[in-house]
């Protein structure tokens, strides 16, 4: 079933060439299963593996995970502790799996709020697989949209102030520049998995004309399938960019 619903999409064509995915509902599966929240972001993970694996197959050239938010250090101090060595342990385990595999490792957000272990677990997998040409795996860590947006201002007013730019030069090519995302294509598709409806503050320059996909599922029991479905959602709508159905078919 599932290799025909492959090669349905691939033969479908119009593939989101970046998908975003905000993995929500873990603690929520944990819950339902009365087992401790940790428990849900550890089953989570392999949620994660399957779905690089699945984008690696089918050809998605960027998956951005909203991993850990800016706004996640204010939960509990016992579960932001538990999520870390969590991502530490799971860098270190799947790095060498993910380099086999041609994925190319990278990230968005302030790696420095994260612990020091943490940090450097991850800029290690970033270097080990700096050279790969296949899926780009972006983890999005103490990452925030609304921070980003005023770091790009601030660079930017850093710049007009220096001289080095003039006010009138400010375009948004030059704003999408100073972005982490500055080499990166917006997300063509971006999943909310746990049954919520909102951006929770990601990727909010990057998701102007994105399509938004929104599940009910936990991110813990979102695998294959689900994805699949997601594509097919989106490969069956119209992007119109402010056009109309029309002026897109002629």
């Amino acid at each position: 079933m599932l290799p025909l619903l492959k090669k349905q999409i691939l033969e479908q064509g119009d593939m989101p060439a970046h998908i975003a995915i905000i993995m929500d509902g873990n603690g929520r599966w944990a819950k339902s299963r009365n087992l401790p929240r940790v428990a849900g972001h550890g089953e989570g993970i392999n949620s994660v593996r399957e779905i690089v694996r699945v984008c690696g197959e089918i050809g998605i050239s960027y998956l951005t995970l909203y991993t850990f938010s800016s706004e996640n250090w204010r939960r509990p101090r016992k579960e932001v502790s538990a999520i870390m060595k969590l991502l530490l342990g799971t860098i270190k385990k799947e790095i060498k799996n993910l380099h086999k595999n041609n994925v190319k490792l990278s990230s968005i957000g302030n790696l420095e709020d994260l612990p020091k272990d943490s940090c450097e677990g991850i800029l290690e997998g970033i270097e080990m697989t700096q050279n790969n040409t296949g899926l780009n795996l972006i983890l999005a860590l103490s990452y925030g949209g609304r921070q980003e947006l005023l770091m790009a201002i601030r660079r930017i007013a850093d710049k007009i102030q220096s001289g080095e730019m003039k006010i009138d030069q400010v375009t948004e090519e030059k704003l999408t520049h100073e972005l982490y995302t500055a080499n990166v294509p917006d997300p063509d598709l971006l999943i909310r998995t746990g049954g919520e409806h909102r951006l929770s503050n990601f990727l909010l320059w990057q998701s102007a004309y994105t399509e938004l996909y929104l599940s009910d599922i936990f991110w813990p029991d979102f695998r294959e399938k689900a994805l699949i479905d997601s594509i097919q959602d989106y490969q069956a709508r119209q992007r119109r960019f402010g056009q109309t159905g029309e002026q897109i078919t002629q």
